[in-house]
């Protein structure tokens, strides 16, 4: 599962960022950080995104209280880095790369693999 993580992570890191990347040229708010009021009246411009955005919101504080868990129970080091991560890139890419993460220290107890990076 370890390798699928990682392919998954990548995967969820790309899909998503094609379209801030096309949002990005076509506006000049790029990576959707330098227009912030912009960037959040986009996303609550109507019902349906109002909707979408607020799930995916509520799913990434469900994250980092899961993350935060999960990585004093596995000892997974530096947990601060996948929720930048997440931030930068969204869930998409942030979860499956702690999964990784989580995964690999359920197999390599004792060399966290975050401390090398």
């Amino acid at each position: 599962m370890k390798k699928t993580y990682l392919i998954l992570a990548i995967i969820g890191t790309i899909l998503p960022n094609i379209f801030v990347i096309r949002e990005s040229i076509q506006s000049g708010n790029y990576l959707l950080y330098t227009h912030p009021i912009d960037t959040f009246n986009a996303m609550f411009i109507n019902n349906i995104s109002a909707a979408f955005i607020t799930d995916l919101l509520f799913i990434v504080v469900l994250f980092l209280v899961w993350s935060f868990t999960e990585s004093k129970k596995y000892k997974i080091k530096n947990i601060f880095l996948v929720w930048v991560y997440t931030f930068a890139f969204g869930i998409a890419g942030g979860l499956p790369l702690f999964l990784y993460l989580r995964e690999h220290n359920l197999k390599n107890a004792s060399e966290p693999i975050i401390e090398k990076l």
